[in-house]
């Protein structure tokens, strides 16, 4: 009875001694991916990260240039509709400025060239460039509008304490699906540290002679 136990007890499989290495690896692991995950998502990165999501999931183009003049030339007012513009202007939490529009809203007949103002000012203490990333609701009212002027996907530099308007100068597309009656635009603005850092070393790399 005893033999039956003891060899009942040697046939149990032992925990292996690598298994807290092994549970200790995973942790490293998963931290890792988190800190990768974190860093891709920072501010250095998001405007691109968001360009390539946009216009490679979603198939929303946000192209750094002005809409065709030609094309611009052969839209037709519709005067008999409206369409309401909405204005959002938004910072991330590291660019240390106020950005707002002038005006929360408009109403458009399609295929009218409107104009719109933001306004930009640095709180910082010393100078930064900034980038704004647009976006568009819903999503496929960006496929009708069309920026004729837009300081999107530009750097912005802003010394200490300045102050800017940004004009914004846009026409919708009549061919606007009728169940569109409402569409929002939507400017984020991130640091740009490479630019920053750049700026900031520009009076030292000059030198005493300057």
């Amino acid at each position: 009875m005893n033999e039956n136990r003891q060899s009942s007890v040697a046939a149990s499989p032992q925990p292996s001694a690598l298994s807290p290495q092994r549970s200790n690896g995973r942790v490293v692991r998963i931290a890792l991916i988190v800190c990768v995950a974190s860093f891709l998502f920072g501010f250095r990165v998001m405007p691109p990260i968001y360009r390539i999501a946009c216009e490679h999931i979603f198939g929303i183009k946000y192209e750094n240039k002005v809409a065709d003049g030609a094309k611009v030339a052969a839209f037709k007012e519709d005067d008999a509709r409206l369409v309401e513009v909405q204005f959002v202007g938004n910072v991330n939490s590291a660019l240390k400025w106020k950005f707002a529009p002038e005006v929360f809203n408009v109403k458009v007949h399609p295929g009218v060239l409107t104009e719109a103002w933001f306004d930009a000012s640095n709180l910082a203490p010393d100078a930064i460039v900034g980038n704004a990333v647009p976006s568009i609701a819903p999503n496929r009212a960006s496929l009708y509008f069309n920026k004729t002027e837009c300081f999107c996907f530009t750097e912005q530099t802003l010394q200490a304490g300045e102050s800017r308007r940004m004009p914004v100068r846009f026409i919708v597309d009549p061919k606007l699906p009728a169940d569109i009656k409402q569409l929002t635009l939507s400017y984020t603005f991130y640091n740009n540290e490479i630019a920053t850092k750049r700026l900031a070393a520009q009076p030292a790399a000059a030198g005493p002679n300057s």
